[in-house]
């Protein structure tokens, strides 16, 4: 049985691993723990496309033992000492490149490049032995939903491979929207109409997440598409209507997480 797609919230820097006395992440991080039981079984390896790394091209990450990438600033001091040992798959990231490539998309293996928090604070919450190999995939600078669609779709076969792929991102994420009551409603109009797009037959969901900026708030909620791009690649692997599988009200704003099968 293959691997599903998911679009997952990765929270706010490393915010499961910090004290939380208003139990803000405490749903957010229930739901990363659990995702494993979700899965059809243990993954072979888990691809992830992070709204943290940005290149000319799609990126892969291709280090037998991938480093850390602490790309927050202002935390406590310990969660930059924060450990993921998973492996890497440098044979994953080769594969994943070549069938790009293969798509007539630009692709590259990175031997040198670590995880950066897109990756490793959802993943030790969700999969935190770290037994399981991890390959971080760039988002392509030009934030092209539809090219990353089009990724996501040539990566489709290695779900059947047992491979897990990962569109780690938020579903809202606006700096100056977070905690202010102003964007609660605009949060949930912007995710009405994502949940609903998410759950669309494939040439529907297509059209309207290539569309997206005119959705409902959309710039209110994405006033730069980063995070939201990710959702593109795990949407595109798939040619199944979209699941909602995650949905909280963090910070005054309405999030999502989907499930594509």
């Amino acid at each position: 049985m293959p691997q599903p797609a998911l679009f997952i919230p990765h929270g706010g820097g490393p915010c499961f691993f910090m004290d939380d006395p208003h139990g803000t992440w405490t749903g957010m991080a229930r739901f990363l723990a659990d995702l494993p039981a979700r899965l059809p079984e243990t993954p072979t390896a888990i691809l992830v496309a992070s709204g943290h790394w940005e290149s000319d091209g799609f990126g892969f990450t291709a280090a037998e033992r991938p480093g850390l990438i602490y790309d927050y600033r202002g935390f406590p001091p310990h969660t930059y000492q924060l450990r993921y040992d998973a492996p890497g798959a440098p044979a994953l990231a080769a594969r994943a490149a070549g069938l790009l490539r293969g798509a007539g998309l630009s692709a590259f293996e990175d031997a040198e490049r670590g995880l950066d928090h897109g990756v490793f604070v959802p993943l030790k919450v969700a999969f935190p032995d770290a037994h399981v190999p991890v390959v971080e995939m760039s988002v392509e600078r030009s934030l092209d939903p539809e090219l990353h669609r089009r990724a996501g779709a040539a990566l489709a076969p290695l779900r059947d491979e047992g491979v897990l792929i990962l569109g780690s991102g938020m579903s809202f994420h606006n700096m100056r929207g977070y905690g202010d009551p102003r964007f609660t409603e605009p949060s949930r109009a912007f995710d009405r109409w994502l949940s609903a797009a998410a759950a669309a037959d494939p040439e529907t969901r297509r059209r309207r997440l290539a569309d997206w900026a005119n959705a409902p708030a959309a710039r209110l909620s994405h006033p730069r598409e980063d995070h939201l791009i990710p959702l593109m690649v795990a949407a595109g692997a798939s040619q199944a209507p979209g699941t909602r599988i995650y949905g909280e009200e963090v910070m005054r704003t309405a999030l999502s997480g989907f499930s594509f099968a």
